[in-house]
């Protein structure tokens, strides 16, 4: 009997422990739960509330266009730029009103290139491959030999010399010229801008099908690419580009 009796005293003085052991781990228990929990109930809250908020296509009447990005006028030195006339053909060019209306600022700027010693590389498409400078939009701006490749795509660097000539001439600069704006001006003008070259967009220089393809391409290169891209992008007009 009596050693029921300690064995009954010793679980009272146990649980008078445990008790007094839990009671100051309370705090901390609590502490650790809502540590746990505040995370999840703000991702549960997020999750619960993308599932019925709208996408674009929902949105897409009432998103409004941000400001035109400033253009800004340049100075660049001619033996360290290149322009690129990238895709001015009679098949694509001939075909797009906007495109023929860039053609008087292109050559215009040719002219002003060529006088300055600016290095001039150009591209050509054509479904048949077989592209030359023959097929070009304006005889005013056409290509000489060892200046031209046949290469489609929007980034010029890719499977062509382009790159090799850039090196070769100690470029620091490209100017983008050509059609489309979303094709040739956004894939050559990242690329050049990823490869660390200083790229100048004269926007009436580049034309694509319609007006919003040449806003979200302006837009895209000015401020909505990677900040790799637009801290290498200056948006100008072919009059306000000086060599």
């Amino acid at each position: 009997m009596r050693q029921k009796i300690e064995d009954y005293h010793r679980s009272l003085r146990d649980m008078r422990f445990s008790r007094s052991v839990e009671e100051a781990l309370m705090p901390d228990i609590r502490a650790l739960v809502h540590w746990i929990a505040a995370p999840v109930f703000a991702m549960a809250i997020a999750f619960g509330g993308s599932s019925s908020a709208a996408d674009i296509l929902d949105d897409w009447t009432v998103a409004k266009a941000p400001p035109p990005p400033e253009l800004r006028p340049v100075t660049v030195e001619g033996q360290t730029t290149a322009l690129l006339i990238l895709d001015m053909m009679k098949t694509n060019c001939g075909a797009r009103p906007r495109c023929i209306a860039t053609v008087p600022n292109v050559k215009r700027l040719h002219d002003a290139a060529r006088a300055a010693g600016v290095m001039v590389w150009y591209s050509f498409v054509g479904s048949n491959g077989m592209a030359t400078p023959a097929d070009q939009i304006d005889p005013g701006v056409a290509a000489r030999e060892g200046e031209w490749v046949r290469q489609n795509g929007p980034d010029k660097f890719l499977g062509s010399n382009l790159e090799e000539k850039l090196k070769a001439r100690g470029i620091k600069t490209v100017i983008v010229c050509g059609t489309s704006f979303q094709g040739v001006g956004i894939g050559t003008g990242s690329g050049s801008a990823q490869r660390g070259y200083k790229v100048i967009i004269p926007v009436d220089c580049l034309s694509s099908e319609d007006t919003y393809m040449e806003q979200y391409s302006a837009f895209h290169l000015a401020k909505g690419a990677p900040a790799g891209v637009t801290a290498q992008v200056t948006l100008t007009r072919t009059t306000m580009l000086k060599f």
